[in-house]
């Protein structure tokens, strides 16, 4: 289960009871291979998306799947390769451009609905990770 003060650190507990080596939230959900289906599942959505879709001027989502996956798997403990590869997310001012309103950012929650009921993480790890979500796409509005 999570701890308090960290969505990156996961505590578990052995069968006696005994604090468990720590493992990140990353680690726990499956690693890499959840991140990738999550991702996948999520452009998806958004390639179908009337309101989303307009957003993204590559005719080729992979390179956005991509990057999300990076910065998810980088946030939730995994791998640095975002910040290696792109520097500080700063993602307010990579999202400046586009007019991010209540309408936008409910159609970006209900594809990343979509993909996180699909993945179905264990309730404790969805549950955090929805609230992560929903938290992103409120600071990301704009408009």
């Amino acid at each position: 289960m999570p701890t308090s003060n960290s969505p990156n650190s996961v505590v578990s507990l052995t069968p006696a009871g005994q604090p468990a080596p720590t493992q990140s939230f990353y680690e726990a959900v499956g690693g890499e291979a959840t991140f990738e289906r999550l991702i996948a599942i999520f452009y998806e959505q958004v390639a179908e998306d009337e309101i989303l879709r307009p957003m993204y001027p590559e005719e080729d989502l992979a390179p956005a799947a991509r990057r999300f996956q990076l910065f998810l798997e980088q946030y939730w403990g995994g791998p640095h390769t975002y910040s290696e590869e792109r520097g500080h997310p700063r993602l307010r001012m990579r999202h400046a451009p586009y007019v991010i309103g209540e309408r936008e950012r409910d159609a970006w929650l209900r594809c990343m609905r979509h993909a996180m009921d699909e993945v179905a993480l264990p309730e404790e790890y969805d549950k955090v990770m929805w609230e992560y979500m929903e938290r992103a796409a409120d600071f990301m509005r704009n408009a």
